[in-house]
């Protein structure tokens, strides 16, 4: 099957300034795929090519198989986005909003489709509140809703969590779940906030100053990289100072009162382990603190001194 989206050499520069400079990628079907990358990295510049609202510079927009520069309308029928903050008619109802929405787009049987997707966004029961009674969280989850409304393959969500608190993050991040787990929907999803894409994403790229530095399986990217682990120890300082006269020595990072932090590959933390209970030290936990903040903070290091 093709890929939902494929990005092949995309440019776009504004005067001097490369937004999107040579980017590659691909979206396959079934992916909740993470489009990563600081504020300012080209995410937002990217998905407005991908909804044909600016012209790239160079390269070529594939969705669904298909040249977006010829078969514009064909794919994005098929498309559904949310694209920064949904803006609708704060006076109105949601149901009414979407209402109108639906009729703009000649949805067949609107009114029991509008009922469906408001139930899929949680937001069934408030569906004759007007919208300025609305959280900010629940008029993400509106426009999510509207995003819903022709029966989408897939969506792209950009940012959707911004400006949420924890509990608003979660809700749609679980609601990003369900959508791809139980309607199967393929789900595009931009953000900054690393932690967010680490819960939720099968696949992601990370970009910086509009280039590709990665890209592939969210667990084998992170888990390639030596990560940071903290084993908790009976007597953390008797553990210290034994393990300052052996070859592991080199591996601690830092320490407290309660644990030892190394840096160390995914194959040598059993062996760390043996060569600990076998010398009598009693251990309590082995804790991985590895993340994909530090592994987004370590490739663009790794890229700026190259």
């Amino acid at each position: 099957m093709d890929p939902y989206i494929e990005i092949l050499n995309l440019s776009k520069h504004f005067g001097q300034i490369r937004a999107v400079d040579d980017l590659s990628m691909k979206v396959l079907p079934g992916d909740i795929y993470g489009f990563l990358g600081p504020n300012g990295s080209g995410k937002s510049t990217t998905i407005r090519m991908m909804l044909s609202l600016i012209r790239p510079t160079s390269g070529q927009i594939l969705l669904f198989g298909h040249d977006l520069a010829r078969d514009r309308y064909k794919t994005l029928s098929r498309l559904g986005a949310l694209i920064e903050k949904p803006d609708f008619y704060n006076y109105l109802s949601a149901r009414k909003n979407l209402e109108i929405l639906g009729r703009l787009s000649n949805i067949s049987n609107l009114k029991h489709r509008v009922d469906e997707v408001l139930e899929l966004v949680g937001l069934l029961p408030r569906a004759g509140s007007t919208v300025r009674t609305y959280s900010l969280g629940m008029k993400q989850r509106l426009g999510i809703a509207q995003s819903l409304l022709h029966h989408p393959d897939l969506i792209i969500l950009d940012e959707p969590t911004n400006g949420l608190d924890p509990q608003g993050q979660k809700e749609i991040r679980d609601l990003v779940t369900s959508l791809n787990q139980d309607n199967n929907i393929t789900i595009l999803i931009s953000s900054h906030i690393l932690f967010e894409i680490e819960q939720i994403a099968n696949r992601m790229i990370i970009i910086d100053k509009g280039k590709a530095l990665v890209e592939g399986n969210v667990q084998e990217l992170v888990n390639s990289q030596d990560r940071q682990v903290a084993f908790v120890l009976a007597d953390t300082a008797a553990g210290l100072s034994f393990l300052n006269e052996t070859v592991w020595a080199a591996k601690i990072i830092k320490s407290n009162q309660e644990r030892i932090y190394f840096k160390i590959n995914k194959d040598e933390i059993p062996d760390l382990n043996a060569f600990l209970v076998g010398h009598k030290m009693q251990i309590f936990a082995v804790e991985p603190v590895r993340s994909l903040e530090e592994f987004f903070l370590q490739i663009t290091e790794d890229e700026k001194v190259s």
